[in-house]
């Protein structure tokens, strides 16, 4: 049995290793305008050596202050005395003890104020929305754990994402875990299901949260959120309809406005007529709804066209994503990185430096680099700093040759695009791109990545101007975003009564000399969220 004995050996590899400039040369060439000016402000506070050039001139600057000061000197020699107790403000040394309608605001009050920026509110959150209202319910302790945890398996847009019964096995194991369920642990509940008293909180929990503004939320599916509308709009009629006849009967036998009860009464009756016919609709009959057939949906309800056209209209005035107003995204704001213009007859890339800070080493850290008397450590610290700092010039002097080399080739291959929109915009591959300028298309794709170009088409998202192609007209390559444009043309120019199918779409096509199958031509309908030819055919009640 042989022994196993410790013994050195080597071994020659290659292995591929990113080295800290390197990272930060891919880190900086993926940042747009506004994150690689955060980028320099932070290197500046944190690395000394870095400094910002200042851009203005010192000597106009000495000379007009100079000159300010001079004219300064003479107006103040040329004044008569003022007397004292004239340049007191009496206004605002006495305002407390003054009538409150005499203010004098002090003159660095007005700089001292903070922005108006700061007070502005910040977007409601949904799950915030909701936790107010709770906050302001009289509930017990567990009932309110209980709507608080239904509140957090809401998903953006106010639906409940799992099941009554998925909610009250999860209360009841977060209960377990919390051990404030350890007795009932012990007595074996909980191991086949949540047991039944768990089961009544969470759907009282549910029921609570249903009764919550936004009307719809806390829904398991589409029908359901459409029925709590419906039921809260019916119940606030139902309120101002009594409201109403308790006014009405406090007015006097001859009043004046009484000539226009009948209609009021009549609009009102239209109303109720519309909230009960849709939700007879939502109730039995969504499914064709979501085909539009309004005969079937007559002849189902034994309702008129005009009561089904009501209901219908009553139901489009529903929201089926209730939570999606509290969950807005803010609005970003976006600055061009490059600008494409065009300057005697050719075009011209330019980046937009705008508010970048201009970086330089610092004077005084390079005298101390050289200076006898600087210690060691120091010098060390400083050398470092330099390094780094040098590195991240570089860096972004190569971000900015990069980006400038794209949009350079971006600019040849688009011409057209630039100079009549988007029907002459031609297809481009991110691979195409960097074999001619000689890179991988990894860094393409970084160089554009979250950036914006702004050109006489408006501003644009360079990632805008790649994408694939099919064989158009003679021959030629029609870009995939053209494509889908032309498709939603013809769509939006059929007629109703009689939608055209993905087969005749595709002959259209063909017929201008874009070669697609009907296939593809569902596709690009489906990825642009259009409805089928049978969704979107229309009847009439």
């Amino acid at each position: 049995m042989a022994l196993l004995q410790p013994k050195l050996s080597l071994k020659v590899a290659q292995r591929q290793v990113l080295t800290p400039g390197l990272m930060q040369m891919v880190s900086v060439l993926a940042l747009n305008k506004l994150e690689l000016k955060e980028m320099i402000d932070a290197e500046m506070v944190e690395n000394p050596v870095l400094e910002e050039i200042d851009e203005t001139v010192p000597m106009l600057d000495q000379v007009a202050g100079r000159e300010q000061l001079l004219e300064r000197g003479a107006e103040e020699a040329a004044a008569p005395p003022k007397d004292p107790f004239t340049e007191v403000d009496f206004g605002s040394y006495f305002q407390e003890y003054l009538d409150p309608g005499y203010r004098t605001q002090p003159e660095y009050e007005e700089s001292e104020k903070p922005s108006f920026e700061n007070f502005l509110s910040q977007p409601t959150k949904l799950s915030d929305h909701l936790a107010w209202q709770l906050g302001a319910l009289t509930l017990d302790a567990e009932l309110a754990t209980v709507a608080e945890f239904v509140v957090g398996n809401l998903d953006d847009e106010g639906y409940l994402a799992a099941s009554e019964e998925e909610l009250a096995a999860a209360y009841e194991q977060l209960l377990v875990e919390s051990a404030r369920f350890s007795e009932a642990a012990s007595n074996g509940e909980g191991e086949h299901g949540p047991s039944e008293k768990t089961r009544a909180l969470v759907r009282r929990g549910i029921e609570l949260v249903q009764h919550l503004d936004p009307p719809g939320i806390a829904a398991r599916d589409l029908r359901e959120c459409l029925q709590l509308q419906i039921t809260a709009q019916q119940h606030e009629f139902a309120q101002m309809f009594v409201r109403r006849k308790a006014y009405e009967a406090e007015q006097p036998q001859e009043d004046p406005h009484g000539a226009m009860r009948p209609e009021a009464d009549a609009q009102l009756e239209r109303r109720r007529r519309a909230m009960d016919v849709a939700a007879q609709i939502v109730d039995k009959h969504l499914h064709l709804l979501q085909k539009r057939d309004l005969k079937d949906l007559a002849k189902a309800l034994q309702a008129s066209s005009e009561d089904v056209h009501g209901g219908v209209e009553f139901i489009r005035t529903l929201d089926p994503r209730p939570g999606r107003m509290y969950n807005r995204e803010q609005t970003r704001l976006i600055e061009p990185d490059v600008v494409f213009v065009k300057r005697g007859g050719e075009w011209v890339v330019s980046m937009n430096e705008e508010d970048l800070p201009s970086l330089r080493l610092s004077r005084r850290y390079r005298q101390m680099l050289v200076s006898e008397s600087t210690e060691r450590e120091v010098k060390d610290y400083v050398k470092e700093r330099f390094r780094s700092a040098l590195q991240l010039m570089r860096n972004i002097a190569q971000r900015k040759s990069t980006i400038l080399r794209t949009c350079e080739v971006i600019v040849r291959r688009q011409q057209d695009f630039l100079e009549y929109g988007i029907e002459a915009l031609r297809p481009m591959m991110i691979k195409e791109v960097a074999e001619e300028i000689g890179v991988h298309p990894s860094t393409i794709s970084r160089a554009v990545a979250n950036k914006y170009a702004h050109t006489p088409q408006g501003v644009i998202e360079l990632r805008f101007f790649f994408s694939e192609g099919s064989n158009g007209p003679e021959g030629a390559d029609t870009p995939l975003l053209v494509l889908k444009r032309k498709v939603r043309k013809l769509i939006e120019e059929e007629d109703a009564r009689h939608p055209l199918t993905d087969d005749q779409l595709a002959a259209m096509l063909q017929a201008q000399g874009i070669q697609l199958t009907r296939r593809t031509v569902a596709k690009y309908r489906e990825d642009m969220n259009i409805p089928s030819t049978h969704q979107r055919r229309r009847r009439d009640g």
